[in-house]
């Protein structure tokens, strides 16, 4: 029998979220370091997945599958395809920055409390267990498995966002409170409902393939073997009912227009380290799922589907942007871009080409790294003057030069800059929709002005011009341990920027099987470029609107 590598991987934050919450209560540093050499080690197994990961290989690698509900065919089986497998690296990566950046975000709240209390030991030990949940929602092939882990991750979310909330609001600590539980109680509604719509599909999934196959099953791999052979046969009208039920859950999840509006309230309440946790690794679960299962397991209906999902997307990138260009929130610009970004990724995966799914799996793992920096850095921003209100600030490159650069370098790769690794898939993206749908592919691009805006706007109000209150002009620059989560996030950026071919190599191969699934090839060129090697076709120069002959 194999090592079992991705159970490891994924039970290894579990287990330290565990230790972690059984810390004493008077060694809350002692739970600090444990969860953060957790998270490390994590980040260790997540790069053996990805380096064990063969691209030419089969489609699921480093597979394995227990029986576990024999009665209603549950298995426990795990998997991962070259997105998955990047989408797993992405979140290990993640979750030290997390807990660096996050290192006091709790101790406040231990001062205020009693000494059985251990909300410092609880912070840490929440983030290691939505870890856990997401490490096994990418790996997940039994698609009962993924909706346990899918849903379960929503509960230590919920105690991040209104236990550990962000304490800089305007209106005070009372109001706070009850904005904090506001925006956690709307997290929860929105995406259990959203599950409990997908768990109608679930086993309507499974009452079809009882019905084609003799006895019904949630394996991912086998659902797709059968549909591809004819053997599972599913009608039109319930196809598109099941496609429906799982894409509901990951559009709220994703989050897609209209079903958004609890990001920015999340994004806003949450400390900025969980807002990355929102933003950077949870709401990715959305997206990949959207290319795994609904492509995957209903292509005619994807493909039905696809117009309004595309019109959608559009509606999410300029709406998102524009909301973000009048935000006075800091946070909340941030939640609204990250709504626009998530337009530009499911653009890209219902666009059907190779370039766009390829674009949107870059853009998943480019935007958790670019919105990562961007909002810690705004996050160590916010703690040092006590407001999250762009009006409060003015003129902190002046004192903190360092930490305005870092924040210059983030918010260039969340507008995309050529040269940061954002732009990659971006660009990608755009290209592979303009190919097939072409007027989406052109309003798609009005997103990226409107970034220029959103982005130098912040900069201009927050960094640029004289320090006009007292409190800037005493405001310190980035720490060593600031310095240490911000700095390896900029040189990703960088590095993936000029040179992102190694992740290109992995993604490819899944995108090109998720693209059989739905029976889809690239567009062929309008206009195919000539032969230049053919002697003969040097003179076959005709003008466009002319029909051959003597040119005039």
């Amino acid at each position: 029998m194999s090592f079992p590598l991705l159970t490891v991987t994924a039970a290894l934050p579990a287990v330290g979220a565990v230790a972690t919450a059984a810390v004493p209560a008077a060694r809350r540093t002692a739970a600090k370091w444990l969860a953060l050499a957790v998270s490390l080690a994590t980040l260790v197994l997540s790069g053996v997945v990805l380096a064990r990961f063969d691209p030419g290989g089969a489609r699921y690698q480093l597979t394995e599958s227990h029986a576990w509900i024999s009665d209603f065919g549950v298995r426990y089986e795990l998997g991962v395809d070259g997105i998955g497998a990047a989408l797993m690296a992405l979140t290990a990566l993640l979750v030290p920055f997390v807990i660096g950046a996050g290192w006091h975000d709790a101790d406040q709240a231990e001062e205020r409390e009693n000494s059985r209390w251990r909300p410092t030991q609880g912070f840490f030990a929440l983030i290691l267990a939505v870890e856990a949940m997401v490490l096994v929602s990418f790996a997940a092939t039994d698609v009962f498995l993924f909706y346990i882990f899918f849903e379960a991750m929503l509960i230590p979310m919920y105690f991040l966002i209104g236990g550990f909330g962000d304490r800089a609001h305007a209106a005070g600590e009372e109001e706070g409170a009850k904005q904090r539980s506001y925006a956690a109680v709307k997290f929860l509604l929105y995406n259990l409902a959203g599950g409990l719509v997908m768990l109608a599909a679930v086993i309507g999934l499974f009452v079809v393939s009882a019905d084609s196959l003799g006895e019904g099953t949630f394996s991912l791999p086998e659902l797709l073997k059968a549909r591809a052979s004819g053997d599972l046969t599913i009608s039109t009208t319930t196809e598109r009912l099941l496609f429906l039920g799982f894409f509901a859950a990951f559009a709220i999840k994703a989050p897609l227009w209209p079903l958004h509006t609890w990001l920015p309230n999340a994004m806003g309440e949450a400390t900025a380290p969980v807002a990355v946790l929102i933003t950077a690794v949870v709401d990715k679960v959305g997206t990949f799922a959207m290319l795994r299962f609904c492509l995957g397991l209903f292509p005619n209906a994807s493909e039905w589907a696809t117009p309004v999902v595309l019109g959608l997307a559009l509606v999410s990138v300029l709406y998102g942007a524009l909301l973000a260009v009048g935000q006075r929130d800091m946070k909340r610009l941030i939640a609204y871009a990250s709504i626009s970004h998530f337009g530009f990724i499911i653009l890209g995966v219902f666009a059907m080409t190779s370039q766009g799914q390829s674009g949107a799996t870059l853009y998943m793992v480019f935007h958790g790294i670019s919105t990562a920096a961007l909002m810690l850095v705004a996050g160590f921003l916010i703690s040092r003057r006590g407001s999250r209100l762009i009006a409060d600030y003015g003129g902190v490159q002046k004192v903190a030069p360092v930490l305005a650069g870092t924040f210059l370098v983030g918010g260039l790769a969340t507008l995309s800059l050529p040269g940061l690794a954002p732009f990659v898939s971006e660009f990608l993206v755009l290209v592979g929709t303009f190919s097939r749908y072409p007027v989406a592919g052109i309003v798609a691009t009005a997103g990226i002005v409107l970034a220029a805006l959103y982005v130098l706007v912040l900069y201009q109000r927050t960094m640029t011009g004289p320090v006009r209150r007292p409190e800037i002009e005493k405001m310190p620059d980035l720490k060593v341990r600031e310095l240490a989560v911000v700095a390896p996030l900029v040189a990703l950026l960088l590095f993936l920027g000029v040179f992102p071919k190694p992740l290109t190599e992995i993604v490819d191969p899944a995108v090109e099987h998720t693209l059989s699934d739905v029976q889809k090839k690239d567009p062929e060129p309008q206009h195919p470029v000539a032969d230049h090697t053919d002697p003969s076709a040097w003179f076959d120069y005709k003008p466009a609107g002319h029909g051959g002959g003597d040119h005039e």
